[in-house]
């Protein structure tokens, strides 16, 4: 079983048992959950042995589980108990953002969580966060950064036209720019401005941490109405937008249980066919990331169409082919 559906199951286990003020068997839970009894038994001796306050006892000849009311009594409002447990699972999560101002914001919160509770609440919290491990792997230090992203941050908040040096990883050169920024982004560990560049004549987006100095300027700018991240982004399948395209892909067997339980884009059908393989199928812009992607899988995938992409795939295959033979070739 997958760490990640034993969490979930654990954490809707914990929220049914808050919802309820007369307790619940394990019968229900197992209904309510979708298991067997005998899970539901182990992973309520996990979560006592973790340090949650659960417990059972006998009501008119039933055996009911209950959380301690007098823990539910110690949270402050408005937070409930299932949010601070959220703000505190979330402390792994965000190590990303270290080093910067809204990872030390985080941190400036969860602080003032833990001076409004007792005790007996912050060492059961502190053993909630046990229960949860997150590693953080392929992030960027923004630590340096940190100066670029706060002024960035609030020309965005107070609506300023900024003046950035720009490095472009693909010509290998930096330009000078005038540039609207209209939001922040964070995406797969990195942050990105997103706003209109006065130099294209279009809404850009540029990673923050190529951004070698910004000067804010005297000129303000408003975001128009119909300016939209959803309607931006829809045609991408990462980070770069562009016209959108069918894109069919033949996953063999052995792969195809891992391209089918994530969602890759919002556009995504998959088919099934009777050797066990699948075709992904989905409408997005065909870029650099696509193909990465694609190639990530070797190859036991096939592009099907378009035929453009299937032809710029086989000279890649063709180049990766050439460059391993020739070195080979050399030890010979």
């Amino acid at each position: 079983m997958a760490r990640g559906d034993q969490l979930g199951r654990q954490w809707r286990m914990i929220q049914t048992l808050l919802s309820s003020t007369q307790g619940i068997s394990v019968a229900y839970l197992a209904d309510e959950l979708e298991c067997h009894p005998r899970t539901v038994y182990r992973d309520l001796e996990a979560l006592q042995i973790a340090g949650f306050p659960i417990y059972n006892e006998r009501v008119d000849g039933k055996s009911l589980w209950s959380v301690l009311d007098t823990v539910k009594k110690h949270f402050p409002i408005p937070l409930t108990l299932t949010e601070l447990m959220a703000l505190y699972f979330s402390r792994d999560m965000v190590k990303v953002l270290h080093d910067t101002v809204f990872y030390e914001s985080l941190e400036s919160l969860f602080q003032k969580i833990k001076t409004t509770l007792p005790p007996e609440s912050i060492t059961f919290l502190q053993n909630i966060q046990q229960t949860l491990h997150v590693s953080l792997k392929q992030y960027k230090e923004y630590g340096r950064h940190q100066k670029i992203i706060a002024m960035v941050q609030e020309a965005a908040i107070r609506k300023i036209t900024i003046k950035i040096i720009y490095y472009t990883m693909s010509r290998r050169k930096q330009s000078a720019r005038s540039v609207d920024p209209y939001k922040i982004w964070f995406f797969s560990g990195t942050f990105y401005l997103v706003g209109y560049c006065h130099m294209r004549r279009g809404i850009r987006i540029f990673a923050l941490d190529r951004i070698k100095s910004v000067h804010l300027t005297d000129d303000t700018f408003t975001v128009p109405d119909d300016f939209s991240m959803e309607a931006l982004m829809g045609s991408s399948f990462g980070v770069f937008p562009g016209k959108a395209g069918l894109v069919r892909i033949r996953f063999d067997r052995e792969i195809a249980g891992y391209i089918t339980e994530k969602i890759w884009h919002a556009s995504q059908k998959i088919y099934r066919q009777d050797d066990g393989a699948i075709v992904f199928e989905a409408q997005f812009a065909i870029t650099d990331e696509v193909k990465f992607w694609i190639l990530s899988w070797g190859a036991r995938a096939e592009v099907l169409e378009p035929e453009t992409l299937r032809s710029e795939l086989q000279a890649e295959a063709g180049g990766i082919v050439e460059k391993y033979a020739g070195t080979v070739n050399s030890k010979q």
